[in-house]
Order: C-alpha cells, then structure tokens, then sequence
C-alpha cells in the first residue's frame, strides 16, 4: 500500500519582494505613547491648536524684543499720542499709528501691543506656574492616597474634602492683603512679585485636590495589578513602588487634566486683575486692560475687543490642545 506523496514546504521562507522587517514592525505591539503621537499627528486639531500656542508663547517669551525692535515699551507715556485737554488718543481707532499699531491708552498714551504681550507674559507666568504646582501635588497626594489604606487614605480624603468646601473666589479675595503682606515679610519683594506668588501659591492649593481624586482613583485600580503585586513579592519598597512602578501609568490623565486646567488659570487670572487682586499698575495683564477698557468701551470699543480677543484665541486653543490629548490617550476612542 503506496503512501501518498507530501510535499515539504518551508514556512520560515519569506515570500519574494515581501520587506520582513516592515512587517515585523507593522505587527510588533506598540506602546500607549505611541499610538497617542499618531494619532495626534493626523488630527487637524491638535496641530492648529499647537500652531497658534507656540506662536502664542513665542510672543510672550520674545515680547522684550518685540517691543524694543517696535521702538514701545509698556510703561512709556506718550503725550503725543493723546489730547492735552482730556486724554483722548489722536486719530481713529483709539490712536492707531505706525508708531502704536493697535493704538493707545486713554489719558496715559501707553502703547497697547506692548502692554498685550507683557500681559500676556504675567497671565502665562501664573497659569504654567500654577498648574505645575498643581500637578506636583495632586499627583504626590493621590498616589499616596490610593496607594495607602486605613488612617492615611482617610485622614487624605477628608482633607481634601476640607479645601474643597472653601469658598474659593471669596477666600481669595478677603485674604489677599494680609496673605501678600506676610510674604512679603518672609522676603518676596513686595509689590508685584508678592502677588503674583501669591496667586500662584493660592491656585495650587486650593485646585490640587480635584487631581489627586483623579489619581487616587486610578491607583486603586492599578495597585492590584500583576506587576505591583510582583514587585511588592520582590521586596520592593513603597516609594519604589509609587513612583517607578505606578507613576508612569499616570501620566496619561494627568497630562490631560494639565492641558485642561491651564486655559483655566488664565481665565481666573484676568478674573482676579478684573477684581483688583491681581497685579497691581503700571503692571499689565488681560483682567487689568479689560478693567480698565470698560469705562471706555462706548467710546473706543477695541479697548475692550483686543485684550478680550486674544484672551478667547488663548483659553479655546488651549482647550482644543487638551481635548485632542484627551481623545489620543482614549483607548476606546475611536480613530481612523
């Protein structure tokens, strides 16, 4: 009884014209960061959005050369530019010129483009400073939450329950005075420094809890991986654990609730200079130049249009940024 014939073939054998190492990179898992950056790279709106930020930031960071090349400066009264009887700026459009192209203030001739771009300076100085000190502490406190068990997560709960049930807007403004001038004692110059520190130091404190909740919640749930349990088997120690094991799957919400808050923080800061807690003058900033433009709104409405203008390009663009991360690092997002 014959046997039939089996012919041999060799699977290890790529097929001709076929690029085996594209395929093996086509299949090879990628990581989270990975398949975030590309999907970033084909969505519209993160690239905009990241266009007009960094020409944002490039203006703020270049302003003093901006402004020297210009031949203005911020603090500069031009008497020139404005009527000797009442102030009013000479020409249309709130003394629009070549020397003041977005023209001046009324009854002191300061130039506007160089008081929008060091505003600009002091509102981003605040927001990033802020937001990295809220960053830094909610995420050091919700680990340490969600990590921990018993008193500490409690006691940890509780507090942030505490600084969440204060008035913010009013805690802020009755204690800036004394606040400011206790700082001030510690060694902050006093004037500007000290309330720019101070609405730094205020802002991180009273916003870090809502991370660290975030945080908290995502280490419940990563403590009782495989690979915590493994390295607490190994002997590992807590701070070991909490910050090379748990930390670096962190980064995603917490990278999304920075890009989030940061638009945030610029719109609280014009709100407080708006308020008169914020810088004080000749100092500029977006809450000081749309306080100031209000009593002249009827009479020159840019005063009121250019500062407000720049500040929705900057809080929309900055929302647009964080919600674009927010869907790349979205497993379940859907991406073409």
């Amino acid at each position: 009884m014959g046997g039939e014939a089996v012919s041999s073939v060799d699977v290890s054998a790529p097929e001709p014209g076929v690029d085996v190492e594209a395929a093996e990179r086509e299949i090879a898992g990628r990581s989270l960061t990975q398949i975030a950056w590309s999907r970033l790279r084909r969505d519209r709106t993160f690239i905009i959005s990241s266009i007009v930020l960094i020409v944002i930031l490039l203006l703020a960071l270049l302003a003093p050369l901006i402004t020297s090349l210009l031949g203005v400066d911020p603090y500069s009264l031009d008497k020139e530019a404005i009527d000797e009887a009442g102030g009013k700026p000479v020409g249309p459009w709130g003394g629009a010129s070549v020397e003041h192209p977005l023209g001046v203030e009324w009854g002191t001739g300061r130039d506007i483009l160089a008081r929008l771009l060091y505003g600009l300076r002091v509102s981003l100085l605040i927001a990033f400073s802020a937001t990295v000190l809220v960053v830094v502490l909610g995420t050091l406190f919700g680990i340490i939450s969600g990590y921990s068990r018993g008193w500490v997560d409690g006691f940890l709960g509780r507090f942030m329950d505490l600084i969440l049930a204060f008035p913010f807007l009013l805690i802020i403004i009755a204690l800036s005075g004394s606040l400011t001038q206790r700082l001030t004692d510690l060694g902050i110059p006093e004037g500007n420094a000290s309330r720019i520190t101070y609405l730094i130091l205020v802002l991180g404190i009273f916003g870090w809890p809502y991370l660290a909740r975030i945080v908290r919640g995502e280490v419940l749930s990563l403590r009782e991986r495989e690979f915590v349990e493994s390295a607490v088997s190994l002997g590992a120690s807590t701070p070991r654990i909490l910050f090379r094991e748990i930390l670096p799957n962190l980064w995603a919400p917490i990278l999304v609730y920075a890009t989030l808050l940061l638009p945030v923080y610029v719109a609280v800061e014009a709100v407080l200079s708006f308020l008169g807690v914020g810088v004080l003058p000749p100092e500029p900033s977006f809450g000081a130049m749309l306080a100031d433009s209000v009593q002249y709104f009827t009479l020159i409405p840019s005063y009121l249009f250019i500062p407000g203008t720049l500040l929705v390009i900057v809080v929309v663009a900055f929302n647009l940024l964080g919600d674009s991360v927010r869907d790349a690092l979205d497993p379940k997002a859907a991406h073409r």
